[in-house]
């Protein structure tokens, strides 16, 4: 826990990173695990804690956890691959998901 009251924990039975501000749990960020990689797929952050930063503090949280745990970053989520694209520091961990063929 910080001093702002912020607890991040990182859930694997649920699959995805959890945020709490103070007992209260105002989001998560989940993900599939394969071999080697950390897959991003949805992030979330109640609307009753909007406007706080917290999405970026989560998205900070995950990427840096999953470099420590030397996995590779693939970023499906559209806020984690946004977060990304605003903010250096990750790039030689990240594999971008390859575009889709338009039809």
């Amino acid at each position: 826990m910080t001093d702002d009251g912020v607890r991040i924990t990182r859930n694997d039975d649920a699959s995805r990173y959890e945020l709490f501000l103070g007992s209260e749990f105002a989001g998560f960020a989940e993900y599939r695990l394969r071999p080697g990689r950390i897959v991003f797929i949805h992030t979330v952050i109640d609307p009753t804690f909007k406007g706080q930063g917290l999405g970026s503090r989560l998205a900070r949280y995950v990427l840096d956890d999953a470099v420590a745990r030397g996995e590779r970053i693939v970023p499906r989520c559209p806020f984690i691959a946004a977060y990304l694209r605003e903010h250096s520091g990750w790039e030689a961990s990240v594999d971008w998901p390859a575009e889709a063929p338009s039809t």
